[in-house]
């Protein structure tokens, strides 16, 4: 008999701490500005808010878009490339706005800030997982997760700290925080070289969209990004009505500061006792179950309970999706799979914006108010077992998995 031998421990490495590091910058950057633009460019500029909500539903097409052949891009030519390049375009875009006065040059900054993100978005997740065991991949997804919440706790304080000082000052800080990521980046990361010099591109692509239990396993996840848009129309609208416009500090601090303190934990405890898959889909549940149960809020308090619930839910769902994708990905096209599962986020992402506002809308108007609360949790439980069918097949975590060389 044959012992396995033992797991070895986790101690996080200089590539890994950069790229934990880095992504706190990241979505810190991006949260010091975005909030902004509608203030400064509808409330202090009178532009209509029409026009703002165009140019950045355009950005997010755009980065959404190119996500998925920027990551085909990286298993041509290594993720490294493209993420710094991304950080550039990011910066420079960022920048662009900060200096921004007509429609027309806000829109370009926008777009070109989309571009970056497209570039660095599924490279650094594949460069997250070439540079971390299978076994200790979960963990590093959840600190990734966990640095990309705390950016998104603190990017908004620092946007409106600086506010006062101008809007373009907000914006130079944010785009600083890239550049600053890009040093980090060059400095940490390896080049990690292709396993085959004619991977990824369209073909890896193709690969991916024709992997029947990966496409399944994408197409169905669309189901639960229509859920996470959420937090940004359904919830926000009801918290909104419940508490007034201050209520959306302590909704999102709530929601981002509980995975900060909470997911790696929380990860440690199901990665022992939990499979993944199980896990997946339970925490899939538990996002519908928190929605469904706002359709009984009365209360701000209670609503965030159920904001709690749902966070619980979501703090669990990223790091699980993506070992999965990892572990479904032949370790040559992993920025492909990664690309291609980008469009799983932009559908359900676009959807679920515009299902949620219109669901509230009918819901008025139907004096039913519990209608997108009760709609939602049915999206979620289709969304559940649709999960539990397409991961029947999926490979153990414990199955071995060959490593990705690096320079």
């Amino acid at each position: 008999m044959t012992v396995a031998p033992p797991a070895m421990p986790f101690r996080p490495s200089g590539a890994q701490l950069g790229l934990i590091a880095a992504n706190f910058l990241m979505w810190g950057g991006f949260f010091a500005v975005i909030p902004l633009v509608t203030v400064h460019f509808v409330e202090g500029l009178a532009w209509t808010a029409a026009s703002v909500g165009l140019i950045l539903g355009l950005r997010q097409l755009t980065q959404q878009g190119l996500t998925v052949f920027g990551g085909a891009w990286a298993d041509r030519i290594g993720p490294k490339p493209l993420i710094l390049a991304g950080c550039v375009l990011r910066t420079l875009g960022f920048a662009g706005m900060a200096y921004s006065e007509t429609f027309a040059t806000l829109l370009l900054a926008a777009l070109l800030a989309g571009v970056g993100g497209g570039l660095f978005d599924a490279p650094k997740n594949a460069a997250i997982t070439a540079v971390t065991r299978p076994e200790h991949r979960t963990r590093m997804y959840s600190l990734a997760s966990m640095s990309g919440n705390l950016g998104m706790v603190s990017g908004p304080l620092l946007g409106a700290a600086l506010l006062p000082v101008g809007f373009r000052t907000a914006g130079l800080v944010a785009a600083s925080a890239y550049l600053v990521a890009l040093v980090v980046l060059a400095l940490t990361l390896p080049h990690v070289r292709p396993e085959s010099p004619r991977a990824g591109g369209l073909g890896g692509l193709a690969t991916a969209a024709q992997d029947v239990r990966f496409r399944r396993f994408t197409l169905v996840l669309i189901g639960y990004f229509l859920l996470s848009t959420q937090i940004n129309v359904a919830v926000t609208l009801k918290a909104i009505a419940l508490a007034g416009t201050t209520a959306t500090a302590p909704l999102y601090g709530l929601s981002a500061g509980l995975s900060v303190v909470l997911q790696y934990p929380l990860l440690r405890l199901v990665e022992r006792y939990v499979p993944t898959r199980i896990a997946l889909v339970l925490a899939v549940l538990m996002v519908a179950t928190a929605l469904g149960l706002m359709a009984f809020a009365q209360t701000f308090p209670a609503l965030l309970a159920c904001v709690a619930l749902y966070s619980l839910g979501t703090m669990i769902v990223y790091p699980t999706q993506q070992a999965l994708t990892a572990r479904l990905a032949p370790p040559e096209l992993l920025g492909s799979y990664f690309g291609f599962s980008a469009i799983s986020l932009g559908v359900g992402g676009a959807v679920g914006s515009l299902l949620g506002g219109a669901l509230v809308d009918m819901g008025a108007r139907l004096s039913f108010p519990a209608l997108p609360w009760l709609t939602l949790f049915a999206v979620g439980l289709l969304t559940a077992l649709g999960l539990k069918w397409a991961l029947r097949e999926v490979p153990s975590r414990h199955a071995p998995q060959p490593e990705v060389s690096a320079l």
